[in-house]
């Protein structure tokens, strides 16, 4: 089994691997059907959904009727204004076919005047907060990709407490030093402060360029299960971190194997080597 953790101070023990359910949104129904098993499985207990990741939340609000007290349910909303927000959370809550959620987060909030409308008067934040007094949600978070994410969430955190953060976490991009200082600069307010801290893009091989893409990733993932241990290993030898799963059905079962047995965490010459032996390339630069 995947041990857990306090997932910032929300009270609950999430599963230190998450279940991206981006993954359900372009999977064929055959390919989706067994994914509850799998987690079960696992005794995944944290699912990580969006509006805008196609039929991903659909497909999870048909396990709702059934299993909804045995998942720490989570959603997004890339709208910026208020009554957008508000619109999409509310058809979120239909297509999950639940009253309420644990967590919704501002959703990839990391450019400057996105991020000025979503938490000044009258944006996103504001419909948020609502829903939390409301109880349809209980907690508030932000998530965001890209070279200045880290920086970013800073400065949300300083505008606002929020609950929880998301950005990537891999050895490529931590070998950029402006990105790893603002990403350690982020980490000791997230444990000060007690705020969750969820990684993505953990299992990235490179950036697709003009290569077939053979996985349905928006990056090129590691793929055998050796390397995919060594990437897992190492994002969760970092405490008080969480791994959000990857957007690929057939990675799936690969990375919740390498968690289940994670123990040491790799070497830096381990990951070094593992760098150079498959050429790994930051996705953001």
């Amino acid at each position: 089994m995947i041990p857990r953790q306090q997932f910032g101070s929300t009270g609950h023990e999430s599963t230190r691997t998450i279940f991206g359910a981006a993954a359900l949104g372009r999977a064929q129904d055959e390919e989706a059907a067994p994914v509850l098993e799998l987690l079960l499985e696992h005794g995944i207990n944290h699912i990580d959904t969006a509006a805008m990741y196609g039929r991903s939340e659909r497909r999870v609000g048909t396990w709702m009727d059934r299993h909804r007290k045995d998942f720490f349910l989570a959603t997004k909303t890339g709208e910026r204004t208020y009554q957008k927000a508000r619109d999409q959370f509310h058809h979120s809550l239909e297509r999950l076919r639940v009253d309420s959620v644990d967590l919704l987060q501002l959703h990839n909030l990391v450019e400057p005047a996105e991020w000025e409308t979503a938490l000044g008067p009258g944006g996103a934040l504001e419909a948020a907060v609502e829903a939390r007094e409301q109880g349809l949600v209980r907690f508030i978070g932000v998530t965001g990709h890209g070279i200045t994410v880290a920086a970013m969430h800073l400065r949300s955190l300083e505008r606002f407490p929020f609950d929880s953060v998301l950005l990537p976490y891999n050895v490529p991009m931590m070998q950029n030093a402006q990105y790893a200082s603002d990403f350690e600069a982020l980490a000791a307010v997230c444990a000060e402060r007690g705020v969750a801290m969820q990684t993505i893009k953990g299992i990235t091989l490179r950036p697709w360029d003009e290569r077939e893409h053979t996985h349905d990733t928006w990056y090129e993932p590691l793929s055998d299960q050796a390397d995919i241990d060594l990437a897992v290993h190492w994002v969760l030898g970092r405490p008080n971190v969480f791994l959000n799963t990857a957007a690929d059905m057939s990675l799936l079962p690969r990375v919740f194997d390498a968690a289940s047995r994670a123990s040491d965490t790799p070497s830096d010459s381990e990951m070094q080597a593992l760098v150079e032996r498959r050429s790994m390339a930051p996705l953001f630069t």
